[in-house]
């Protein structure tokens, strides 16, 4: 089949609704977008940014890859930052990981995984930084800690990027927070990872 067809009509039922309970929603939408936070998520199915929040289209400017990473050398996710932040003047970025995340699960096997081993190698580094903490957990609590460390180093990852530091240098009030998501009972938790000016970056 060609063509996914119930897609489109669960698109329609969803416009329609959205068009009777706000009937000028979608022109204003279409003259511009004017988000207050940058979403930084993992790519997993399961944590769709607007849903979990309950916000609607036009609020969260989104990235996502796996396990929610911020690497300096991915110019995809520089270049989304740098946008989010220069020129839609978002006031928060927010990087939320999740437990049970397949790609930290991935990353603490020995299994030859492939390509994506490239990319997990990120979050090995994570589980070396902090060994000392995670050797003494049984496997349950070692994976939920490391999803929740994982989130830890890239929001570091976000203030120490030369974008994130201009803007703090410029004196531009942003703030970077660090949350997860359960998907087992569809909730958020601050992580207490609250960062608004390089004074606050956590150490590793």
């Amino acid at each position: 089949m060609r063509i996914l067809r119930n897609i489109f009509e669960q698109n329609r039922q969803w416009a329609d609704s959205i068009k009777q309970a706000d009937p000028g929603f979608f022109s204003r939408l279409a003259k511009h977008q004017s988000p207050y936070i940058l979403w930084i998520g993992c790519a997993d199915s399961r944590v769709p940014a607007n849903q979990i929040t309950n916000l609607p289209p036009g609020d969260l400017f989104v990235h996502r890859n796996i396990a929610n990473l911020v690497v300096h050398t991915d110019l995809n996710c520089l270049s989304v930052i740098q946008y989010a932040v220069e020129v839609l003047k978002v006031k928060h970025i927010v990087v939320c990981g999740h437990y049970g995340c397949g790609g930290v699960k991935a990353s603490m096997e020995e299994t030859d995984h492939g390509l994506i081993d490239n990319w997990l190698r990120h979050i090995r580094d994570v589980q070396r930084f902090h060994s000392a903490t995670l050797i003494p957990l049984n496997p349950d609590e070692r994976f939920d800690r490391l999803c929740e460390l994982n989130i830890r180093e890239q929001v570091v990852n976000v203030c120490n990027t030369t974008i994130v530091k201009k803007a703090w240098e410029n004196g531009y009030q942003l703030t970077v927070h660090g949350w997860i998501y359960s998907i087992s009972n569809g909730l958020l938790t601050d992580l207490d990872l609250c960062v608004t000016g390089p004074h606050e970056i956590p150490e590793h």
